[in-house]
């Protein structure tokens, strides 16, 4: 049975402009890989994915393709293109603040809160770059912009698939524009319902998308034109200069993966695939020592700097996605196909959930590597819960998010009911708070959004000086990591992480970023260790998802 009936549809297009039709089936041979890999074909599609504490599956997974509208932003200059979209103005080119044409497309993309429906089923969805606070505070732009990527890509679902993993069901929504006609637009949904079921049952049938997408993938703008994925960056078409898959470090110190892991590492890539680096351990030091210097003249009370490591890669990303999911399962996972740029990451830590107008931020502060054992890994909680340093850092960072959370919640609602609690993951384990407060009225959870971004657990305290400093000492800019991963739902609902534990694919090259905290009384050497620690598993699924080298004929 198709929900809401036609009768009930027709009467919510009357007070919305977006309507979800969904048909529920039961998928208990189904997973989100499988249903993923059915469903694959040209255009940008989605996987989000959760596992909670890193050690229990939850209840949805979200699987999107078809999306109504695509947009891109890169510096001044924003692109919005409709691969799939009908019964809505057409907007190509747009400059200006990001964040204000988001909360515009939001506004206009509005659906009801339809009972039976998960918390999510449909909205905006994709990563919103570190970069992006240059629309929200000024910042200088010393570091270098060498890869072009775009400061935020972001897909406003058409279909979507639920999987319920408690229920072992599976939804199929289409997200209608009703327009005029929604008698039309429903018996269309309906239609396209059974269409993406047959293909699941029956694989063989064809791409479901082949109807709405180009064969070369790109998508067709409403008066047939091909819209290029990539937009140009600083008067050069992106993929130029600044994106060729053979491109060198920032500072060109490459190295073989064995130095990575000293004294002795596997070897990641097959091939000749070294990993290189844009600082080296002493580089990476040394700007520990710079970063300790503000401290002590007392500019900032912590900033958190970060090194990006590369390498080719010539396997599918899917494939190491499938294997990072494996190695490192964590309460945010997804895997963002892009067109110009593919997202895959599986991060520890939430950076804002607006849910039933209350918000919620989670900080993390505070790493040690897992043990050998179970006595080890005891051993390294209670060094962890007893270190003074790491207790410090993380009640800084508690008080940031209360803070940040205070900007838009009701006065006195912000609590922290979870404090310093340890949550393991696959290759460390982390201290973690939850911090929650009620959104004040006449706030969207957009608000709380850019009210914690980004996170003060990759950037410092105070937030802005110390996001000056990082512009000043990391060599070039950040990209996707340290911004935000997830959505911002049509029903008014908000989930994103951090991104962190991502490696983003780029013109045949895999690129991972990690970073630590830096205090006073930071150990350079084992400030660095950690970021090797956090980069590991990201560089284990490399490894793994790498094809094997074609072996010599005789």
């Amino acid at each position: 049975m198709f929900y809401p009936a036609e009768e009930e549809y027709i009467s919510l297009s009357g007070e919305f402009n977006l309507v979800p039709v969904s048909r529920e089936y039961t998928a208990d041979m189904e997973t989100p890989v499988t249903v993923f890999n059915k469903l694959s074909g040209s255009g940008p599609r989605f996987l989000l994915e959760s596992v909670e504490g890193g050690e229990r599956l939850a209840r949805y997974s979200f699987i999107g393709l078809e999306p109504l509208l695509v947009y891109t932003h890169r510096g001044k200059h924003g692109r919005v293109e409709r691969p799939a979209a009908e019964n809505m103005p057409v907007i190509e080119d747009v400059d200006g603040d990001p964040f204000a044409l988001i909360e515009q497309l939001m506004r206009y993309f509005r659906g009801p809160a339809l009972p039976g429906l998960p918390r999510f089923y449909g909205g905006a969805v994709g990563y919103f770059g570190y970069d992006l606070v240059r629309h929200l505070e000024k910042l200088p732009a010393a570091a270098k912009d060498d890869l072009c990527l775009p400061d935020c890509s972001i897909v406003f679902s058409g279909t979507l698939l639920v999987l319920d993993h408690v229920r072992h069901t599976l939804r199929v929504v289409i997200n209608t524009l009703p327009g005029d006609d929604p008698a039309k637009s429903y018996r269309r949904a309906t239609e396209r319902i059974e269409r993406i079921y047959d293909r699941l049952v029956r694989p063989e049938a064809g791409d479901p998308a082949g109807d709405l997408y180009t064969p070369d993938g790109a998508a067709a703008l409403p008066d047939g034109r091909q819209a290029g994925r990539a937009m140009s960056c600083g008067g050069a078409v992106a993929g130029g200069a600044h994106g060729q898959a053979g491109g060198a470090s920032a500072t060109g110190v490459a190295r073989p993966v064995e130095a990575l892991f000293e004294p002795t590492g596997p070897q990641l890539l097959s091939g000749d695939g070294a990993v290189s680096a844009n600082l080296s351990r002493g580089q990476f030091m040394e700007l520990v020592r710079r970063g300790q210097e503000y401290i002590r003249q007392g500019d900032i009370l912590q900033v958190v700097l970060s090194q990006r490591l590369q390498a080719p890669y010539a396997g599918q990303p899917f494939q190491a996605y499938r294997r990072l999911r494996r190695i490192n399962p964590s309460p945010y996972m997804y895997y963002l196909d892009l067109g110009e740029v593919v997202v895959a990451g599986a991060s520890p830590e939430m950076l804002v959930r607006v849910e039933g107008g209350e918000a919620e931020t989670r900080p993390i502060a505070g790493t040690r590597p897992r043990g050998r054992d179970a006595v080890a890994d005891g051993a390294l909680v209670e060094e962890l819960l007893a270190d003074a340093k790491e207790r410090a850092e993380h009640v800084m960072l508690v008080d940031l998010g209360r803070n940040d959370l205070g900007r838009v919640c009701v006065p006195g609602s912000v609590e922290v009911p979870q404090f310093m609690a340890v949550e393991k993951y696959s290759h460390v384990m982390h201290l973690v708070s939850a911090v929650k407060g009620k959104l004040a009225p006449g706030r969207p959870a957009f608000d709380a959004l850019k009210a914690c971004f980004p996170a003060g657990t990759l950037s410092g305290a105070p937030k802005v000086r110390a996001m000056e400093i990082i512009d000043e000492l990391e060599p070039v800019r950040r990209g996707p990591y340290g911004g935000a991963v997830g959505y911002l739902g049509y029903n008014g609902n908000l989930d994103t992480a951090i991104t962190i534990r991502t490696i983003v694919f780029h013109r045949g090259r895999a690129y991972v970023q990690a970073g630590a905290g830096i205090v006073a009384d930071s150990d350079p050497e084992a400030e660095y260790d950690e970021t090797m620690n956090k980069a590991r598993a990201l560089l284990q699924t490399l490894a793994e998802a790498a094809p094997e080298p074609v072996p010599a004929r005789g």
